[in-house]
């Protein structure tokens, strides 16, 4: 094995923070990869890590050894990067993970027309709204909506969230339209909630343009793991809900929908939707994808037009 490989395991050992997550990473045994680390500490001929039976550390030598070698592989992404700009087309295998609304309603389209455009591409799309492990399970590509947690994974943003509350003709006949928060979350809410995430709050001004803002918890009498089943419910008149405009399949005049509260400001609280993935799959292959689901997407996000003059309300 060579020393450029050598180094890169030792930089992905301390990226990952464990041995374990390095080895799934490059398909190897912990073993195996102790071993590398050895004969790399052996052919330069100092320690770069201090180890124990639960941890490590990286000792100075192992420091300065770390920063050149983060040099010396973006050197080596750059080459390859300026060679697949060269390619005609992305070829290979790419392997994406995508919550299932969005990857129904939004990447299926792209993968029919990236597919056909470039027929050497093979994909593998996994649906689940519950977050995959990217290294572990060897994606190339994850799509995720919400707020970013601290990783060592590229995240790029595709498209900012567009949040509102939203309730059915049928349910404002029946508890009248709210005029504040307050009233609003004292009625029924039907709420999104899975293994990651619960939209069961939100933060709003306390008052119509007003800066200051207060969180404010639903009551959610019905809760459930799939986007449209969340929707049916909001159109059957079962509760009012907090959705981001994505999870809307039609506009809110054709599913007798009405936004409310749109005199407030709602906060998206720092969220998005994402493409993330490994540093080193920044290839052209994964940049031409999330290019083509960007260019569908569109800027404002196609989904937008789902509800009308969405851009004056919630300011």
């Amino acid at each position: 094995m060579s020393v450029t490989h050598q180094l890169t395991l030792f930089m992905d050992v301390v990226q990952q923070g464990s041995f374990t997550k390095a080895a799934t990473l490059h398909d190897m045994d912990n073993s195996s990869l102790s071993k590398q680390i050895k004969k790399l500490e052996a052919t330069l001929g100092v320690q770069l890590l201090n180890r124990s039976t639960r941890s490590f550390s990286l000792t100075p030598a192992g420091e300065e050894i770390l920063s050149q070698t983060h040099i010396l592989l973006d050197t080596l992404n750059n080459i390859h990067s300026i060679a697949d700009s060269y390619q005609s087309e992305p070829k290979g295998i790419l392997r994406i993970t995508s919550p299932v609304f969005f990857g129904q309603v939004y990447l299926q389209p792209v993968i029919s027309q990236f597919m056909q455009t470039y027929p050497e591409v093979k994909i593998s799309l996994s649906l689940d709204d519950k977050k995959a492990d990217i290294i572990a399970d060897k994606y190339d590509l994850a799509i995720r909506v919400g707020k970013l947690a601290e990783s060592n994974l590229i995240a790029k943003k595709i498209a900012k969230t567009h949040f509102a509350l939203i309730a059915s003709k049928s349910f404002v006949e029946r508890y009248g339209k709210p005029s504040t928060p307050e009233e609003l979350v004292q009625l029924p809410a039907v709420v999104y909630s899975n293994f990651d995430v619960s939209l069961d709050q939100f933060r709003m001004s306390e008052a119509p343009g007003s800066d200051s803002f207060k969180n404010f918890k639903m009551d959610g009498n019905y809760k459930v793991s799939d986007v449209r089943m969340m929707v049916d419910a909001v159109k059957d008149g079962i509760g009012y809900a907090l959705v981001d405009l994505f999870n809307l399949e039609h506009s809110v005049e054709e599913t007798g929908l009405v936004p409310l509260l749109t005199d407030y400001g709602l906060s998206t609280v720092d969220t998005g939707i994402y493409a993330i993935y490994p540093h080193r799959k920044q290839t052209l292959l994964v940049s031409e994808f999330i290019k083509a689901v960007q260019d569908y997407i569109g800027t404002p996000p196609l989904w937008v037009r789902n509800m009308p003059n969405y851009k004056d309300y919630y300011r």
